[in-house]
């Protein structure tokens, strides 16, 4: 495995892999990495000849008042996870070189960026964007691997890619879960004993529009009103959206329809949350 921290270095060695006609398959991260990653990392392994795996904790993608400084940064364990797992180059970018002095440029995808998380996080999408267009102008990889648990972003992203004729096949895979339901993510280390046995509520609230939808039940209103009385019985448990939307522009339907997207953010304790189910073929 080959540690690269400067720009012109990987776009350098890629351009040389891309000269024998080899597949590069990418998996962008904030490190914290977690089996959720480990999935996105295995298949690209499959699929490629070569895999780049990026660590950047995005200073664009954080508000105020967010939790940029304290975001987990174990790298060392990341280094031996992404060495264990066979990756070919691992890009550990500086931030001063991502985002130099005078930097004025962004990406905003209108119409998806300011939906769903996006209302309680004006211009993160819009860092989520802008980075990503700047790794795959760095690396020109052949296939970029996202997860579903972040599906706003991958939605974003999917539009970002065919409206900016990026080269780059997009695949979005399964969230990974723990056994108990919760998705992995790396913000679940904030949680403490009980809020993390709190925070299997937002997988049992999808479960339940799940069983409604298998029922019958097709107005979202009342869909959502019977999550949000699951998980309101959780003290520790506070909503910040519920939402049931199309698929692809993210607009909220007041029908279920196939296909759509449930999905949610609850804050248990401090920590805020995001999970979602596809529903098709109702």
């Amino acid at each position: 495995m080959k540690f690269i921290p400067d720009l012109e270095k990987l776009s350098i060695a890629t351009a040389r892999v891309k000269l024998f006609k080899r597949r590069i398959g990418f998996v962008p991260t904030m490190g914290a990495l977690h089996a959720g990653h480990f999935s996105l990392i295995n298949q690209a392994r499959k699929e490629n000849d070569i895999v780049v795996v990026s660590i950047f904790v995005n200073p664009a993608q954080f508000g105020p008042g967010e939790d940029l400084k304290k975001y987990p940064r174990p790298l060392k364990k990341d280094i031996e996870s992404c060495r264990r797992l066979g990756v070919d180059f691992l890009f550990l970018p500086d931030k001063n070189d991502m985002y130099p002095e005078g930097y004025s440029t962004f990406v905003n995808v209108d119409g998806l960026s300011d939906r769903l998380c996006g209302l309680k996080r004006p211009g993160h999408f819009r860092g989520v964007a802008t980075v990503v267009a700047k790794l795959l102008n760095i690396i020109s990889p052949d296939v970029l691997y996202l997860g579903q648990k972040d599906a706003q972003q991958a939605i974003i992203i999917s539009r970002m890619i065919k409206d900016l004729n990026f080269p780059v096949k997009l695949k979005v895979m399964p969230t990974v879960r723990d056994k108990d339901g919760l998705a992995l993510s790396s913000r679940n280390a904030y949680l403490s004993k009980n809020e993390r046995a709190a925070a299997v509520i937002l997988f049992k609230a999808l479960q339940l529009a799940e069983v409604l939808v298998r029922n019958g039940q097709r107005n979202s209103a009342r869909i959502i009103s019977r999550m949000k009385q699951l998980i309101e019985k959780n003290k520790l448990a506070k909503i910040d959206y519920i939402a049931i939307v199309d698929s692809e522009r993210l607009k909220e339907i007041k029908r279920v329809k196939p296909v759509c997207l449930i999905a949610l953010a609850v804050k248990i304790g401090k920590t805020r949350l995001i999970d979602n189910t596809i529903i098709g073929g109702v």
